[in-house]
């Protein structure tokens, strides 16, 4: 079996504010084997921190540094290809302070990047700016590319929905750094600290989380809780490596 596990959050832990059933009890068995993971999770909207917080809110017994996000993935590539670049963020408090933090300068104007995450407070001025300063030559980055996201109501518009909002108006594809883009998977696979061929990826989005595992040279496991319907992965051409309904079906030994 695998002795490391990358786990999607969003329509795998919870949809929204509700937790999945059989989510805790998987966490609850690797803990008890002892076999490490990392969240891995294209939710830019909160800090490494805060996303911990809302799993331990939930009753998950986990550690914060278990949680990887793509603001943290967006940051240490902005950190190591442009030390102390300034930098235009439309998304949450939190995303613009995991970016500062890491040495950048937030600006609102004449920014050297575009950093774009999910904005619950969206507006045609912020997009406005955006588009403005890519036009004028700022480089365009995208902490993730979900078209959509679950939640306790249904699914809601996702970060790259938004995104191809920029995209259309300047005419100018972002770097994306969040799933299914390798960026984010060898950093997650790195502080796992083992070899990918001993690492699962679980996720719902066949788009983003299985794909990951696909592209990266990771085995996975799709789980049929979230935004991807069954019926849908069982169509593909590069199928996932298993697909299960529910975490419970899964042994972790």
């Amino acid at each position: 079996m695998y002795k490391g596990y990358l786990i999607d959050l969003d329509g795998t832990m919870y949809n929204g504010t509700a937790v999945i059933d059989g989510a805790v009890d998987f966490i609850d068995r690797l803990n008890e084997e002892s076999i490490p993971y990392v969240f891995l999770t294209n939710n830019a909207t909160k800090t490494q921190v805060e996303a911990a917080q809302k799993l331990l809110d939930m009753g998950f017994d986990i550690q914060p540094e278990t949680l990887y996000t793509s603001s943290m993935a967006t940051a240490a590539y902005l950190r190591e290809t442009a030390p102390g670049a300034s930098v235009y963020v439309i998304g949450t408090d939190s995303l613009k302070g995991t970016i500062e933090a890491s040495g950048l300068t937030v600006t609102d104007s004449d920014a050297d990047y575009v950093v774009m995450g999910l904005d619950p407070g969206i507006n045609y001025e912020k997009l406005s700016k955006g588009t403005l300063m890519i036009n004028a030559g700022a480089r365009f980055i995208a902490t993730n590319p979900d078209k959509k996201f679950p939640t306790e109501k249904g699914f809601v518009p996702g970060n790259g929905s938004l995104v191809s909002v920029l995209t259309v108006a300047t005419g100018i594809e972002p770097v994306i750094i969040g799933k299914p883009e390798g960026i984010i998977l060898e950093s997650a696979v790195s502080a796992l600290g083992l070899p990918k061929e001993d690492v699962l990826m679980v996720g719902d989005n066949y788009d983003t989380d299985i794909l990951t595992g696909i592209n990266g040279g990771v085995d996975t496991l799709h789980v049929n809780t979230g935004v991807t319907p069954k019926e849908d992965v069982e169509g593909k051409t590069h199928p996932p490596t298993y697909m299960i309904d529910n975490l419970k079906e899964w042994s972790v030994r």
